[in-house]
Parts: structure tokens; C-alpha cells; sequence
């Protein structure tokens, strides 16, 4: 039973799609995890980063007595623009020796509520780290609530300082990023569904047509080629798939045609076997009657049965005419084998065939005497033809004496010559009885004969017509037989040309 075809339950195209999109939400989702679980871990580190930065730099400068300079105020500022950080630097005797200028007195007052411990004034702190030096913490404001991560302490001169930068809302931030991580991803969606039509159209057609080319393979159609001009391993596969389509056409039809000879030997050897058990069949039963008449006036004549030499003669002439019809029917024999196996070839050749007529004519006058026939032939003029001399003159002898053996009536034949188009066509009509309808598709088989009783008396031996058909066939020509009320004809083409 013949499979379907598989069906594609997902096309290429909703597959690379389908992909797009998946990977655009994973990082999109991605991103998003990310943000909630450490986005503010990571911003708390880069800020406290930045306030040990400022420290060690602010530090070294008073090591190094900076704090009349500008270039210290230039620091300062830069610190303050870069990092957003506020800062006071007090000496011993509580005077100011930095300042970002941004709420001093308020840092002053938030210092001191630090080191005092006034923590009605500070609000809500988280320690992160606390040594001998200085002391980080996120605060919360007591009055707005905003957050603030603090580093205070003693700097290495003795100065006391604090630094404050103002953490803005890190969980509105993770939402608004978030927010905007959607839109992102519903615009790049959009997108990447566009991009990726396009691509799984310009990535599937030709796979497509691979997919076409494949399924007319399997119904061994091998005419459809890949005809894409990329360069990548689907063209590589396209080329291999054209390859392969021509190698199988190629093997396949090595394969018919030695599956065709083959069939054709098997046929010709079955034909040739049941030909030789034919052959043999026939020989012996057509040579049986003859070889028994052969033996028993043999033994006659040894036995002395009729010692007159009237009787003796008359025996010997009934021996020399078995012997002879044995003789007649091995020779027709062996030129139909021949025919038939194929190992008489035809000598073809350009001949005038109203003269190979006439001169057959002319040497059978004794018969046509014998069998006080009358023959009629117009004269004609010399008419060219292409074929075997001999085997024309060969089918002509069948004819005609098959036409003498069955003459009747007016005892009459007629011989016509005429050109149908390209052909020639020559007829031997004699009057006589017409052929049985049942028999007309069974005259051209060997050994077959329609009256046996008269085919006796004339000793035919029903393989000339026969032969006729293994001439023609031989030479690709036409040959026939016409009923008339009156007689029989038979007839054959030679080309003209």
C-alpha cells in the first residue's frame, strides 16, 4: 500500500517566527529579573564606591596640607558634579575647612546628630560599613522620606567630615526601567515579526522548492532542478539534490533497459524453447505419414510381394515421391526456422520485380500445363523496387502455387502488379473456393491447413504461408489474404523507393 506524504504541521515560516519572538521575550523577561533582584544591590555598590572614592581623595589632599588651595576647591566641585555629593570637612575647633556648598549648616547638624547620637534628628539608618575611620549607612529622611547613603568619620589629619548622596527611588527606577523594557520589547517585537517574515521567506523558499523537488523525486519525476543561486549549504544541498536526481534518473533507466533486455531474452528464449517443441512436434508428425509409406512398400519390395516389374515400378515411384515430399518438407523447414530464429538476413537491393515475375512464369509453364491453368498478366513495364530478390521470388512461389493447388471454377489466375504510394503491391488471384471466415486468422501459422484431405492429394505440407509471414515480417513489409465470392487473393508490398 502506497504511504502519503508526511504533512507539515508547523511551516518554516511560523517556526523562525516563532523563534524571534521567543528569543525577544527571554531577554526582554531576562532583563527584567535582573533588574528587580539586583539593580539596586549593584547602584548601593556604585555609589558607596564613590563616596570611599571621594574619601581617599579628599584624605590625601589634607595629608598633603591642600586645604588653602584652589585646587583642592576645583577637586572638591568636581567630586560634587560628578558623583552628586555633598560634603562638609571640619577642622578641630569645628571651623569649616570644606564645603560643597550645598546644605552646609544641614550637614553640619546631621554630622554632629552622628557623632552625638541624636537619633530623633537622623531617622532611620542601615549600617553597611563601620571601622576606625568612618562609618557608611543608607539613611531616611525624617521630614521627606528620601533616602541617602551617608559616610562620616575622622579624616587622617583629625578633621571630621561627612558625605552624603541622595539615593533616588532605586524600586521607581526598576519599575520605570522595566516599563520601558516592554515598550522595547513590544516595538522590537513588531519589528523582529516584519524581519523575520521576510527572513523565513528568503530562508524557506528555497527549501520550499527543495521540499518540491523532493516529493516529485519520490514519484520519480527527475525532470524539476534546483535552480537557486546561494551560496550557502542550501545551495550546496541543491546542487547535491540535482546531482542525485540526474545519477537516479540515469541508474533508473540502466535499470529499464536491462530489465527490458532482459525481459526480452527471457521472452526469446521461452519463444525459441516452445519453437523447437513445435518444430519437433510438427517434423514428426508431418514426416510420420510418408516415412511409414516409405517403410512399408520398402518391405514390400523385399518381401517379393509383387514380383511383376509393373508393381515393383510402381512401388519405387511411390518410395521416390514420399522421399521426395520428406525432402520438400525439411528444406521449407529449415528455411522457415532460419527466418524465424533470425539467422537469414536480408540482402537488399534495388530490382526490377515484373521481370523476376515473368521469368517464374515462364519456368513454371510445365505446371501451370499440368494443372491446365490459365495465367493472366498485363504486360507490364519494368517496375523498381527495393527488397531481397530471392526472398521475393520465394513469397511469389508460395503464392502461385498455392494458387495452382486450389484452383476451381474457370481455373483461372491473375497476376496484378500496382504502385500504392510508396509501396508496390503484387497479387496472385485464382478462382476457386473462398477461405473459411474461421480459418482466414489461422492460414499463416506453420503446418495449418484447411482442407487436409485435399492438401494430401497435392502433398502441401501447410508451412509455405508460413513462410510468406517470416519473409515479410523480416522485412517490415505488408501481406495479406482477400476473400472474393468468386476465388482467393493473396498479396505482398516491396517499398518503391
Amino acid at each position: 500500500m502506497k504511504k502519503s506524504g508526511s504533512k507539515v504541521k508547523i511551516s518554516i515560516n511560523m517556526q523562525i517566527m516563532l523563534t524571534f519572538l521567543g528569543l525577544i521575550v527571554l531577554f526582554v523577561g531576562t532583563c527584567m529579573l535582573v533588574n528587580s533582584t539586583f539593580l539596586e544591590d549593584y547602584y548601593v555598590r556604585n555609589k558607596v564606591d564613590a563616596l570611599k572614592n571621594s574619601y581617599s581623595v579628599i584624605n590625601d589632599a589634607l595629608n598633603n596640607n591642600e586645604e588653602d588651595s584652589e585646587e583642592l576647591t576645583m577637586l572638591v566641585q568636581r567630586l560634587s558634579d560628578t558623583y552628586n555629593i555633598n560634603m562638609v570637612v571640619m577642622d578641630e575647633n569645628m571651623g569649616t575647612v570644606i564645603t560643597s556648598k550645598n546644605d552646609t549648616d544641614f550637614l553640619q547638624r546631621q554630622l554632629f546628630s552622628n557623632l552625638f547620637g541624636k537619633a530623633g534628628l537622623t531617622g532611620d539608618e542601615k549600617r553597611l560599613e563601620d571601622n576606625d575611620k568612618y562609618v557608611l549607612q543608607i539613611r531616611s529622611d525624617v521630614m521627606t522620606g528620601d533616602k541617602y547613603i551617608e559616610m562620616w568619620g575622622v579624616m587622617d589629619d583629625g578633621s571630621i567630615f561627612i558625605m552624603r548622596s541622595a539615593m533616588e527611588s532605586i524600586t521607581d527606577s526598576v519599575a520605570i526601567s522595566n516599563r520601558f523594557l516592554i515598550y522595547i520589547g513590544i516595538v522590537v517585537g513588531i519589528v523582529s515579526i516584519l524581519i523575520s517574515i521576510w527572513a523565513s521567506r528568503l530562508i524557506s523558499k528555497p527549501i520550499k522548492e527543495l521540499t518540491g523537488i523532493s516529493e516529485r523525486m519520490k514519484e520519480l519525476d527527475f525532470d524539476a532542478k534546483y535552480e537557486g543561486s546561494s551560496h550557502n549549504e542550501i545551495g550546496v544541498l541543491g546542487e547535491n539534490i540535482n546531482e542525485l536526481s540526474e545519477t537516479l534518473q540515469t541508474t533508473i533507466s540502466e535499470l529499464k533497459t536491462a530489465n527490458n533486455e532482459l525481459e526480452r531474452d527471457i521472452a526469446h528464449k521461452t519463444q525459441i524453447d516452445d519453437m523447437r517443441k513445435e518444430f519437433l512436434s510438427n517434423v514428426s508428425h508431418e514426416l510420420k505419414t510418408p516415412i511409414a509409406l516409405i517403410q512399408g512398400y520398402a518391405e514390400g519390395l523385399k518381401d517379393c510381394v509383387n514380383d511383376d516389374d509393373e508393381s515393383r515400378e510402381y512401388y519405387c515411384d511411390v518410395i521416390v515421391d514420399e522421399s521426395a515430399k520428406m525432402n520438400n518438407i525439411v528444406q521449407k523447414l529449415l528455411t522457415l526456422n532460419q527466418l524465424e530464429f533470425g539467422q537469414d538476413s536480408a540482402n537488399l537491393e534495388r530490382f526490377n520485380i515484373t521481370e523476376v515475375i515473368k521469368g517464374y512464369i515462364q519456368s513454371a509453364d510445365i505446371l501451370i500445363k499440368q494443372h491446365e491453368a490459365t495465367v493472366h498478366m498485363e504486360d507490364y513495364k519494368p517496375i523498381e523496387v527495393w527488397g531481397d530478390e530471392f526472398k521475393a521470388e520465394e513469397v511469389f512461389n508460395n503464392y502461385f502455387s498455392n494458387a495452382l493447388n486450389h484452383l476451381g471454377g474457370e481455373r483461372k489466375i491473375d497476376i496484378s502488379i500496382r504502385r500504392i504510394n510508396d509501396k508496390v503491391r503484387v497479387s496472385v488471384f485464382n478462382t476457386g473456393d473462398p477461405i473459411p471466415e474461421e480459418s482466414l486468422e489461422h492460414i499463416w501459422e506453420k503446418f495449418y491447413k484447411v482442407d487436409k484431405a485435399r492438401t494430401r492429394e497435392y502433398g502441401g505440407s501447410g508451412v509455405g504461408l508460413s513462410i510468406v509471414k517470416a519473409i515479410q515480417d523480416s522485412l517490415n513489409q505488408k501481406y495479406g489474404v482477400i476473400n472474393y465470392n468468386n476465388g482467393v487473393e493473396f498479396y505482398f508490398e516491396l517499398d518503391a523507393r
